[in-house]
């Protein structure tokens, strides 16, 4: 398969730093809470939840956030989220893909509506451009989990279905419905991984080699990633070296 899309670490690199910090503790521990209150508090009882702390964890969330979120679904007062994705297009008809989760399904429709509009993209129907993307079990282990071939081993063992390698680490892609169980597979087999989440991944990623379009984009995905109601946005698109570097 094509390499590894780089656009969520350069985002990461590029960081605003607490601002961020603090905006991206509160959407994990919304997840956790959702998930929390979807089925079992128990994290080893409910899949979803276990992936949400550890994707937590793995953004360094203090265990007092992440157990507060879990007591607060729980509670009386625990806010009713509805989840909720969005499909358009970015600047030169970058497919985009938003995940929500809002108690206001008005507002939040309002408000993405406006940023694909404002960027010169355009919003489109539920399927619009989702069909460009696989929904995929996404883990990811670090260099020092081991060589490419001991962890394409014990991937395909866990019930993988493909791992790519790179600078960065280990990538590995299952079902869907099978990464938490592909995930358990390979804790046992590499020790715990740095992340485990479902993902959509883009079939074949647009190269984007001019900074211009690269600085639009970029643009539009952080107005989106700032509002309160955004899980998380996702681009079928790979930045070129030169752009990303400029970037």
């Amino acid at each position: 398969m094509a390499g590894h899309s780089k656009w969520a670490n350069i985002q990461h690199r590029k960081g605003r730093q607490d601002a961020a910090r603090s905006k991206l503790f509160s959407k994990l521990s919304k997840e956790i809470t959702v998930a929390a209150k979807m089925g079992d508090p128990d994290p080893e009882k409910n899949p979803r939840l276990r992936l949400a702390v550890k994707e937590a964890k793995s953004n360094s969330v203090p265990k007092d956030v992440i157990d507060r979120a879990i007591k607060k679904s729980q509670g009386g007062d625990a806010e009713n989220y509805e989840e909720i994705r969005y499909e358009g297009y970015g600047p030169n008809g970058i497919a985009l893909v938003v995940e929500a989760m809002t108690d206001n399904r008005n507002r939040t429709a309002s408000n993405v509506r406006s940023y694909f509009t404002k960027s010169g993209g355009d919003l489109g129907q539920t399927g619009s451009v989702s069909f460009m993307f696989d929904r995929v079990g996404e883990i990811m282990y670090p260099l020092s989990a081991g060589d490419a071939d001991t962890v394409m081993e014990a991937a395909i063992e866990a019930g993988a279905d493909d791992v790519e390698t790179d600078e960065e680490g280990h990538w590995i892609y299952c079902a869907d419905t099978a990464l938490n169980e592909v995930s358990t597979a390979l804790e046992a087999a590499l020790g715990e991984s740095e992340t485990a989440k479902l993902i959509w991944k883009p079939q074949s990623p647009t190269e984007i080699a001019d900074v211009e379009t690269a600085q639009k984009l970029m643009k539009l995905i952080d107005t989106l990633e700032d509002d309160d109601d955004v899980q998380n946005v996702t681009g079928n698109f790979d930045l070129s070296e030169e752009v990303a570097a400029q970037l």
